[in-house]
């Protein structure tokens, strides 16, 4: 038990037995441990070099426990921490090495909807700083209702970008879960449409679906690419998408402590800017789709402008979204 402390067996033994007897001698030690008396001495001076026991008078005195085990194992403890580090490092060499070696290393596929579920929570669990998304229409393995991670990874200070194709925006239900995701930290934009489905963490490993299922016979598939010229490939695709994405925003910017536009206007002009529909805008606001229309022309009508491309370009010009 207590090899942790670096004790032998035989040293954990007379230990015990001094423990109980409270002091003794080699031949006595010897003989209740059935050794001979030069193996008794040695186990002896190896417990007083230690700082386990004292020798008076002759006699082996054992040192109160706590105080002689706890250097011990402190030191145990370091040791066992370097190594852990040092078994780290070496395990994360040998990965490098051998990714460049075996390219099968850099890219492994995911076979089925558990298993590309369970990566895509992982991803977020250990990531450290950001993940950035490619959010397209429809789902291969996890709904954005089921994405309960990311809401315990904002709380926890990781930065979200995330690119919402509007197609996407279009389903029931998703314009309220982007509301959720924004007002937890979420930075969100919308563009037309997206290439691929992607998750990065930390620019280091990404998951990308592949294959989906077709007409639900068969399972999906997914690539997970570790740190890689693959991989800064997909960040670089993302930045140009996000570059180019529409804000989603939910509060206003504040000018002299006053927001530029009302909340509410902000994040309707800011759906209809993404592209998402006045049913779906209606919906989301908890209004009707005249309503919605009537505060688009009137946001029209305030931006001096005649349709609503022109709102929007009126809307940049003006800060509205900035």
């Amino acid at each position: 038990m207590l090899e942790a402390a670096g004790l032998t067996d035989e040293e954990e033994s007379a230990y015990r037995l001094l423990v109980g007897a409270l002091d003794g001698v080699a031949d006595a030690v010897a003989a209740k441990l059935g050794i001979e008396a030069g193996a008794a001495a040695a186990v002896l001076e190896s417990l007083q070099s230690k700082g386990l026991v004292s020798r008076v008078n002759g006699r082996y005195v054992p040192n109160p426990p706590d105080v002689a085990l706890g250097p011990l194992l402190l030191r145990g403890q370091e040791s066992l921490e370097w190594a852990r580090s040092a078994v780290t490092q070496l395990a994360e060499e040998y990965r490098g090495n051998l990714r460049r070696r075996d390219a099968n290393q850099l890219v492994e596929v995911l076979t089925g909807s558990a298993a590309i579920r369970q990566q895509l929570r992982n991803l977020q669990r250990d990531a450290r700083t950001e993940i950035v998304w490619f959010c397209k229409a429809g789902h291969v393995a996890m709904t954005s209702e089921e994405n309960d991670e990311e809401f315990d990874a904002l709380a926890a200070g990781i930065r979200y970008r995330v690119l919402y194709e509007q197609a996407l925006l279009e389903e029931p239900g998703m314009v309220e879960n982007l509301a959720k995701g924004i007002r937890q930290g979420e930075e969100a934009r919308a563009v037309p449409t997206l290439p691929v489905r992607l998750a990065i963490a930390d620019s280091s490993i990404g998951l990308c679906p592949l294959v989906p299922a077709a007409d639900g016979v068969g399972e999906p598939t997914a690539a997970l690419i570790r740190d890689s010229s693959l991989l800064a490939a997909f960040a670089a695709l993302f930045e140009s998408y996000w570059d180019r994405g529409s804000p989603i925003r939910l509060d206003g910017s504040t000018e002299a402590q006053r927001p530029a536009l009302p909340d509410d206007e902000r994040y309707l002009l800011s759906l209809l800017v993404a592209g998402v529909t006045d049913k779906a805008i209606a919906s989301q606001l908890r209004i009707s789709q005249r309503t919605v229309q009537r505060r688009i022309y009137d946001l029209m009508r305030r931006a001096n402008a005649e349709t609503r491309m022109q709102l929007a370009w009126q809307a940049t010009r003006l800060g509205w979204l900035d």
